[in-house]
């Protein structure tokens, strides 16, 4: 018997319905329920677990991956979906589906479009390198996007409970930048001098804003991107739940229909009547999760993302018979890990710089360095041997160095400032006269360190890493000092004292979760679309299969398969009224099968 709004009520009646229910708040949550809204639905509610919105979305550089865009072409670049479709199955090869691949460079311009004239949020593309531009259709820019800064106050009070950007996406703690201002810094640039003049005094020249805190409210990258559409949701009357996470979902004969979630300590029943959306982050905060599926050894320690992320989404599509691809694999990329703080530094572009090895327990590099950062992290795993093991490994680098470039939680140049967090920056360097002393503090063979030393500056002088191709990619190059010659991401490791830290494969989210279709529906462990699921983000496996094509591979696809599933939500009547094929599986039935 089909399941209807009536038979619904037997088995217990709904606190509240609505149109659309979205679980979770991140970039790819929020999209979601903006459009829903846009298209037709009247009452769209997101909830959220935490007490602040945002997710890891937030806390994040803001990019987006989005080929051939409006933005793009503005900026004179030349794209097409064939070329990027060409580049992502180079990349990817055939871990995703065709039809997922190309519904996604054909959607993604359609669903920025779309937003830039349906809501506030608005980007601008940059001269991001792919992450693999010599590879057939990769681009030496213009795909990677940043959400343009905005205003805090268009937020009000809301603007309180946007979580907050980690201090490696800030200067001095406080200070926030866009990406092209960020990479000026880093790489000191030509003007970037001045480019971290204006920052400063943008900050302290908001009066208004200092007169409330030291937060600013020039809100740039994710927070910018997540500002953007709760200003969108604030205009459209979107409602938002905090603390409000989601216990399981409501389904009967295979139909989902709501959800249970838990708001104040009390259990409420919600019905979506067009469909429950879920976009609430991956599992890498859940160390079960972490266990049975991720390579190991592993410790969500390591994880740069909001702590929040235990995969709840995941197991209450699981638990209802939904189908995984792909939860053996993460977004890494290596982190320091500060003593007594909730979330280490992830280092995503600084081991571009020169003068700074990786090194093993044997003293020996096992990575490219400048590498894109999903390849250095997985180098940690795919590199690891009994007799030269990579857990943990160290980055070791010079005076010079020390002096002239930040990394991670260190500053350049000047004693580290009297805070908590850099006080205990002095518990993880370890600094030494010389290489064989920094070995033996470390516990790394001395002569392998030493021998590893010794190449390294023979490269510096040729240019040429002939072990493994350090600044030979364009991007490598990307973040390398253009004062440095004959390679910008190599340089001597010769000026005592000499320093190391210590650092893991990290990740900024899992890959793997729910298998869904190119609308985002969720599939079942038989193949068929479950009516009234969507899953979206880090819930739902990636389109990006193993591998991160460019900067915003993550957030892109989150975003437009949130537009997708929302548009396709928005044709629905009522998912209470359709009728699984005769004979289709109960959740039960497929639990069992499952287990």
């Amino acid at each position: 018997m089909a399941a209807t709004p009536q038979t619904v009520q037997e088995n217990g009646p709904f606190d509240q319905e609505v149109d659309v229910l979205v679980v979770g708040s991140g970039a790819g949550a929020l999209t979601a329920a903006v459009v829903a809204r846009n298209e037709g639905c009247k009452q769209v509610l997101v909830v959220e677990k935490s007490d602040q919105y945002g997710g890891t979305s937030a806390m994040s550089g803001g990019g987006i991956w989005i080929p051939n865009s409006h933005y793009a072409r503005a900026a004179g670049a030349q794209d097409s979906a064939q070329e990027a479709l060409k580049y992502l199955k180079a990349v990817i090869g055939d871990e995703v589906s065709e039809d997922r691949l190309r519904t996604y460079v054909e959607q993604a311009p359609e669903m920025l479009q779309y937003m830039a004239r349906h809501s506030r949020v608005s980007f601008e593309s940059v001269p991001y390198s792919d992450y693999y531009p010599e590879m057939p259709g990769g681009k030496e820019g213009h795909r990677t996007h940043q959400p343009l800064p905005v205003s805090a106050k268009h937020l009000k009070q809301h603007f309180l409970q946007l979580r907050e950007p980690p201090p490696q996406v800030l200067v001095a703690g406080k200070l926030t930048m866009t990406m092209k201002e960020g990479r000026a810094f880093l790489t000191q640039a030509k003007g970037w001098m001045f480019t971290a003049v204006m920052m400063a005094l943008r900050y302290y020249l908001d009066i208004p804003g200092r007169l409330k805190g030291k937060r600013s409210r020039r809100l740039t990258m994710g927070n910018a991107l997540i500002g953007r559409l709760r200003w969108s949701m604030l205009e459209q009357r979107i409602d938002l739940w905090l603390n409000t996470p989601l216990q399981s979902l409501i389904e009967d004969n295979g139909v989902v229909l709501g959800a249970l979630v838990k708001k104040d300590g009390k259990l409420l029943r919600i019905r979506a009547r067009k469909g429950v959306v879920i976009g609430a982050g991956g599992f890498e905060h859940n160390l079960e999760m972490r266990k049975q599926y991720l390579p190991q050894p592993t410790n969500p320690e390591w994880s740069g993302s909001q702590i929040n992320n235990t995969g709840d989404g995941i197991q209450a599509a699981m638990n209802i018979g939904a189908k995984t691809d792909l939860m053996e694999h993460a977004w890494w990329a290596p982190s320091v890990k500060i003593p007594k703080w909730d979330r280490p530094y992830v280092i995503f572009a600084e081991r571009s710089l020169p003068g700074l090895v990786i090194v093993n327990k044997a003293g020996k590099r096992f990575q490219n360095e400048a590498a894109p950062y999903l390849e250095s992290g997985l180098a940690f795993y795919t590199q690891n041997k009994p007799e030269e093991p990579t857990f943990p490994s160290f980055v070791v680098f010079d005076a010079n160095f020390r002096k002239k470039f930040p990394f991670g939680p260190i500053p350049p140049g000047y004693s580290m400032p009297d805070n908590r967090i850099a006080k205990r920056v002095w518990d993880v360097l370890v600094k030494a006269d010389s290489i064989e002393a920094l070995a033996e503090k470390i516990g790394v063979d001395a002569e392998g360190l030493k021998d590893t030393v010794r190449k390294n500056n023979e490269y510096a002088k040729t240019g040429k890493d002939p072990e493994f191709h350090r600044g030979e990619s364009y991007y490598d190059r990307y973040y390398g000092d253009a004062r440095t010659s004959p390679n910008p991401c190599i340089a001597p490791i010769a000026e005592g004292p000499f320093y190391a830290l210590p650092i893991h494969p990290g990740d900024i989210g899992t890959k793997g979760g729910v298998l869904t279709d190119v609308n985002g529906c969720a599939i079942d462990q038989d193949g068929e679309v479950i009516p009234g699921l969507y899953v979206i983000g880090n819930s739902a496996a990636s389109v990006m299969g193993s591998k991160y094509p460019g900067a915003g591979a993550t957030l892109g696809p989150a975003m437009t398969f949130g537009y997708l599933a929302a548009k396709h939500a928005a044709r629905q009547q009522d998912v209470a009224l359709i009728s699984r094929p005769k004979g289709s599986p109960s959740a039960a039935t497929k639990q069992a099968v499952q287990a």
